[in-house]
């Protein structure tokens, strides 16, 4: 019974990472096709559009399938239930039956069901321990970094500007996982902390003051100058977990320098 519980548990486990990594595709994997591709405007196409979103959650599954060791059959077969469900509602579609909307909304219910059904197929490879893969020394050591340079790469094209409260979060973010990890009640820690929360709300008063052009300088240095708060938060090791310092401080960084720049 035990060994039972043990073994849908793993299966439970290997089904929500695919979903995880798959939305993790989705959601990252989608600017690079407006940065590379924006042009094209049939990109906006249903039927290339289905086509685009099924391959970008089909790469974020197949890297992390690789990663927790699997063999590249099972990585062909889960790519497929990605890719049938889209591919069997875009017949219809192109006959003019069914509209684009639900194609993309039918793929990604059927999709689901694809997946466990090709796992149901290779219960065993779902169910058993798989050795993690070692990750390419860059992939291991700037994850963070890719990681927020991936999400950014869209601002480069349709710059994010956040309103001035929104620089609010920053320094509150460093106070609520400090408090979590007990790192505040280090000798002087909360002190620098409160100091900082200070010194954003003076900011962000001053740019809600201002005129629009002014404040939108003052805003992009906001992002820039907590850019250099995760650098020296991450070279010292202080306060939060150095993985987030280092993501935070290049989406900061990329964040500032596109709201000064082409804003």
């Amino acid at each position: 019974m035990t060994e039972t519980l043990a073994l849908n548990g793993r299966f439970a486990r290997h089904y929500a990472e695919m979903v995880a990594a798959m939305v993790a595709g989705m959601v990252l994997f989608g600017p690079v096709w407006s940065l590379s591709l924006g042009w094209w405007g049939d990109l906006a196409r249903p039927d290339i559009s289905a086509l685009v979103m099924a391959t970008n959650m089909t790469v974020g599954m197949s890297i992390w399938m690789r990663v927790r060791g699997h063999g590249w059959a099972p990585i062909a077969e889960m790519g497929a239930a990605m890719y049938v469900p889209f591919l069997v509602l875009l017949v219809p579609h192109w006959l003019g039956v069914v509209s684009g909307d639900a194609v993309m909304i039918g793929g990604h219910v059927l999709m689901l069901p694809a997946m466990l059904a090709v796992m149901l197929l290779r219960r065993a490879e779902y169910t058993a321990h798989h050795r993690s893969k070692p990750l390419p020394g860059l992939l291991k050591h700037r994850w963070p970094t890719l990681l927020a340079l991936l999400m950014t790469i869209e601002s480069w094209v349709e710059p994010l500007y956040p309103p001035a409260v929104a620089l609010m979060v920053l320094p509150t973010a460093y106070l609520a996982i400090g408090a979590y990890r007990k790192r505040l009640r280090e000798p002087g820690v909360l002190g620098v902390q409160l100091a900082g929360l200070g010194a954003y709300l003076v900011l962000v008063v001053v740019a809600l003051a201002v005129p629009d052009e002014v404040a939108k300088y003052l805003i992009g240095a906001g992002w820039l100058l907590h850019g250099v708060w995760d650098y020296v938060h991450h070279r010292y090791d202080k306060v939060v977990p150095r993985a987030f310092s280092e993501w935070c401080g290049v989406l900061d960084v990329v964040v500032g320098l596109t709201i000064i720049l082409l804003v």
